[in-house]
């Protein structure tokens, strides 16, 4: 397994970076076989990531909706580029997401409530924001991202603890792009406005939509879909585990990534400060190798979007 390493002079060029390439999937979930403590067996823990897979929908509509509207500002051709795939993948992801939340609805999760207070969340409040703070609430939503898929590539054997195939597919793909395109949308915020107290505004809205209100609605799922929870000593000893899981400061999802995440808050931060192109390669064979890759059976269609003349 190889690691991202944190650089002293990264490569912050654009001419250098790969290609981000737009893949079409179709997993197909069955409702049959979800797997509810795909988390490494905690209820809890598991709840809170489909908490985040019901509210990531969201977010990822917002981002494609701010990178379209600033995509015509954006002067730099490869930019430009980039943007465009990038709105790509939030689609897909989106709308794989979404396939899988209406798996997940079937089997007492309370997706159709969710979706109507996010839906509200999102067009009342974030969606009425000033454009430039929607486009830095876009950078600040995509390192989060960023840095959850590097927590979880440095973490695979988390999602092998599962014989839902499906559901791993699904997270170790969305882990995938999420890292290919973590500087897109930074570049964009720094060519277009780049004013730090506004990009420090932006990473405080992340932050409170990530780390307070997905949590507090993962938290409820279990007792919405078994009351008795509430009741069960087994419950709250998987609670407690679960906890740790995510916030523990040695391992857990949160507490080990905390200085990552605060790294944004650096006046000459950049998302390649944190070096991965080894670890991104190791997992595009492993996830797309022809003959034996994880997502190779529910990949249907692949490309890069076209250059094109500013």
């Amino acid at each position: 397994m190889v690691s991202a390493t944190v650089l002293n002079h990264p490569t912050r060029d654009a001419a250098v970076r790969p290609s981000v390439p737009v893949r079409h999937m179709d997993f197909q979930f069955d409702p049959d076989s979800v797997d509810t403590r795909f988390y490494q067996n905690a209820e809890l823990a598991s709840a809170i990531f489909e908490s985040l897979s019901i509210f990531l929908t969201f977010g990822e509509d917002l981002v494609i909706d701010t990178a379209r509207h600033h995509r015509q500002f954006v002067k730099d051709p490869e930019l430009k580029q980039r943007v465009t795939a990038l709105i790509g993948q939030e689609a897909i992801h989106s709308k794989m997401h979404n396939a899988f939340n209406d798996a997940l609805a079937q089997n007492r999760y309370p997706v159709p409530l969710y979706r109507y207070l996010a839906d509200k969340v999102f067009d009342y409040g974030f969606k009425k924001l000033p454009h430039r703070l929607q486009l830095s609430l876009m950078a600040g939503i995509e390192h989060f991202t960023a840095v959850l898929a590097e927590y979880m590539m440095e973490h695979e054997s988390i999602f092998y603890e599962t014989e839902d195939e499906k559901q791993r597919a699904l997270w170790m793909w969305h882990m995938l792009e999420e890292s290919e395109h973590k500087d897109i949308a930074y570049d964009v915020y720094q060519e277009l406005s780049g004013n730090y107290p506004l990009r420090i505004a932006g990473f405080a809205l992340a932050a409170f939509t990530i780390l307070v209100l997905v949590p507090l609605a993962g938290s409820l799922i279990p007792i919405w879909r078994k009351p008795s929870n509430l009741f069960s000593l087994r419950y709250w000893k998987d609670a407690r585990r679960s906890i740790t899981l995510l916030a523990g400061r040695e391992d857990g999802v949160f507490g080990s990534s905390m200085t990552h995440l605060l790294a944004y808050l650096r006046r000459d931060f950049h998302p390649n400060d944190f070096e991965n192109a080894a670890q991104l390669a190791y997992f595009k064979d492993k996830l797309l190798h022809p003959e034996t890759g994880l997502l190779t059976p529910y990949l249907t269609r692949e490309f890069v979007p076209a250059l094109r003349a500013s």
